[in-house]
């Protein structure tokens, strides 16, 4: 049996145990980031849903004399603006809510996203926000009127 030469081997011991620690380091911080990223993507389409969520909710609301008697139909501004703060209160966001030329319901939501990792690097809480519109349709035969 031969053998290896002590003057080659010489300063190479232990080399691949330092390798592979900074190399599971760094996977490491990129399994968190993308864990902590995809949090976030998931967070903001959230935002986005219950703010489409609660603009139905609103949009729902109708000033029901004058649509009823065939003319344009109209939101009930108060009453479809407190029904989608209700929904935005009832799934715990904070939101705005408006009415624009008493027809289109404007809903934008604001949350926040806890990371996992990126708390352990210091960053805390990432701000998301969405955003969605109503617009009541009058339609007859599947045209709009």
């Amino acid at each position: 049996m031969s053998r290896p030469d002590p003057g080659t081997a010489r300063g190479e011991g232990g080399s691949i145990t330092i390798w592979m620690a900074t190399a599971s380091l760094a996977m490491t911080i990129m399994v968190g980031l993308a864990v902590d990223l995809g949090g976030q993507v998931h967070a903001q389409q959230r935002a986005h849903d219950l703010a489409g969520q609660a603009a139905r909710a609103g949009g729902q609301s109708l000033e029901a004399a004058p649509a009823v008697e065939g003319q344009a139909a109209r939101l009930d501004a108060i009453a479809a603006k407190r029904a989608a703060e209700h929904y935005l209160t009832a799934s715990a966001v904070e939101g705005t809510v408006a009415i624009v030329g008493g027809d289109i319901l404007t809903v934008e939501v604001t949350d926040t996203y806890h990371p996992r990792f990126l708390n352990l690097l210091g960053i805390g809480q990432l701000r998301v926000s969405g955003n969605a519109s109503a617009r009541l349709v009058r339609s007859l035969g599947g045209a709009e009127r």
